[in-house]
């Protein structure tokens, strides 16, 4: 089977440009994603961070739904433990009411921001692994319409009543969900992007120890990386150095640095910095269209997938765009969409 792409856009906001403007990217890159033949558009739950749009998943979802006539659409993630079971199932109920046999809930239980934040989310928060796992219980038992203590045996249920579910996602960067995943027979999505270490290995322990459920009869997975390819050279220089320079920021806990490439490239980087920088190149997979496609087969190969979620920040909006028009045409996404019809 050929390999099959996904995009899951965080919405940022770029050097001297605001949130309304990094929406309506999304909008408008939501509607050429579905007409170049990619599978899924997953947006992610970030919270106290200037520097990424996407605050609510769920709301941003039904906006682009509407302009599109086939792509899935989807969380990369609900932040499960930020939010009320209850309100979550019926968000999501109500979204697949909208798009029916479109929707994916991918969880996880990371904060998306800090700690503080996450605990004025949601008050009752204890940030108990526990929890977590029960919430899980219960969310799936609210979609299938079970009876389970969450739900008052049944007494409670989240509407609308709808014909169809949509799909549920484990996502993990520590490999640690991938047994959760399994348990409960959800797929699962490996964030390549966050931790490029021990995911292969959490992605055969999953299927090893894959417990069918009612929604999910065999393992299903994927990969999330970041990725950018041109066939201008100095493009790819320009957006390796600011990827560079800004997941280093990150790790410093500089969310709001937006660096240009300028400023990347003047940077004097010291040697244990520059260890981080070429470790953190094993979350990206950057450079030209034969480079790229044979990194991304390979990461695919093994993680024995046949789907990778490509998530892409440049300095300019041609630019994002240009990548994920020429990742269609190395893959053929079109022509596998016909194929599928």
């Amino acid at each position: 089977m050929q390999l099959q792409l996904s995009i899951l856009d965080q919405t940022p906001v770029r050097k001297g440009s605001n949130p309304v403007e990094a929406l309506q990217e999304s909008v408008e890159l939501a509607k050429l994603a579905d007409k170049l033949g990619y599978t899924r558009y997953w947006v992610s739950e970030h919270h106290n961070t200037g520097t990424l749009a996407g605050s609510a998943p769920e709301v941003l979802i039904a906006r682009l739904g509407a302009d599109t006539q086939r792509i899935r659409f989807g969380s990369g993630g609900i932040m499960l433990p930020n939010h009320s079971t209850l309100k979550v199932a019926e968000n999501f109920r109500l979204l697949e009411g909208l798009y029916p046999g479109r929707i994916d809930l991918g969880i996880g239980r990371a904060p998306g921001g800090d700690r503080l934040t996450a605990q004025l989310l949601n008050p009752t928060n204890t940030f108990d692994p526990q929890e977590y796992v029960q919430q899980i219980t219960t969310l799936q038992a609210m979609l299938a319409d079970k009876p389970t203590p969450g739900n008052a045996e049944g007494k409670v249920r989240a509407m609308p009543f709808v014909q169809t579910q949509p799909e549920l996602w484990m996502l993990t960067s520590s490999g640690e969900s991938a047994y959760l995943a399994a348990h409960f027979g959800m797929a699962l999505s490996y964030a390549q992007f966050i931790n490029p270490i021990g995911g292969a290995q959490a992605m055969q322990a999953y299927r090893d120890r894959f417990i069918p459920s009612d929604e999910l009869s065999k393992p299903l997975g994927n990969v999330g990386v970041f990725g950018f390819v041109s066939d201008d050279e100095q493009k790819v220089e320009e957006v390796r150095s600011v990827m560079d320079y800004r997941l280093l920021s990150f790790e410093k806990g500089r969310y709001d640095d937006v660096p240009t490439y300028e400023v990347a490239k003047a940077y004097d980087y010291s040697l244990a910095e520059w260890q981080r920088v070429l470790f953190n190149r094993q979350r990206t997979v950057v450079g030209s269209p034969r480079e790229v496609k044979a990194k991304l087969e390979e990461l695919a190969k093994s993680f024995v997938v046949n789907e990778i979620v490509i998530s892409t920040f440049t300095e300019h909006a041609e630019d994002r765009t240009r990548s994920y028009e020429l990742l269609a045409d190395m893959f053929k996404l079109k022509q596998q969409q016909k194929e599928l019809v």
